[in-house]
């Protein structure tokens, strides 16, 4: 069976006090880590066209298959079918499991494996696209306590714009965040944030979830 994965870049610049409170009371199973596990969200490229929903579900049935074997525990991924992206979303003790659960299922080993923190989750609800939208702002420049606030006034006006954020994951180290949102379009997910907070995502890609 075909298989492809991506890599790409996540971008954002965040310019929010490092004040801010992060969020609590986490429902979240991607924010309740198993005792010494980790969040990892690992990106894939493959190129435009080149991987499609029911290439990735194939590939996460053999992930799941071999997972125990390293102590991962793959919770869900992302399909951007248009530009041949998946992004995936895990829990492992480092991000080396991860890896050779990937190599041994189907051979193909994420280039960028990220070690973040999760939001809040929302639920999905209805049938409006799914958007990841990708930040980056450079190593150190970013906690999860100021995305935390950003991702406040991106709810208190949400609804105006017809978006539904549902999570987004902050890596601390190499300064980076991405955001998942229902929304009718991509400029929808955009114009949420530049009211909320001023800082418009560089790239915004609509995906299809599975887990």
């Amino acid at each position: 069976m075909k298989v492809f994965f991506v890599s790409s870049t996540i971008a954002f610049i965040v310019l929010f006090p490092p004040h801010l409170s992060a969020q609590a009371n986490q429902s979240d199973q991607s924010k309740k880590n198993l005792p010494g596990k980790h969040l990892y969200l690992d990106v894939h490229h493959v190129g435009p066209g080149k991987v499609t929903a029911k290439d990735a579900a194939g590939a996460h049935q053999k992930d799941l298959a071999v997972q125990n074997k390293y102590g991962v525990n793959f919770i869900k991924y992302w399909v951007d079918e248009a530009n041949g992206n998946i992004y995936c979303l895990a829990e492992a003790a480092d991000s080396q499991s991860i890896r050779k659960a990937h190599a041994e299922a189907h051979g193909l080993v994420p280039e960028q494996v990220q070690l973040v923190t999760g939001g809040e989750e929302a639920s999905i609800k209805g049938k409006k696209d799914l958007y990841l939208d990708l930040h980056v702002m450079g190593a150190g420049k970013v906690n999860a306590a100021a995305v935390a606030g950003a991702h406040q006034k991106d709810l208190a006006v949400q609804k105006k714009h017809g978006v539904s954020f549902i999570n987004y994951w902050v890596d601390e180290k190499n300064g980076t965040v991405i955001c998942l949102a229902q929304a009718p379009n991509s400029d929808s997910v955009i114009n949420t944030h530049k009211e909320a907070h001023g800082l418009i995502p560089v790239k915004v890609d609509k995906v299809k979830q599975g887990q």
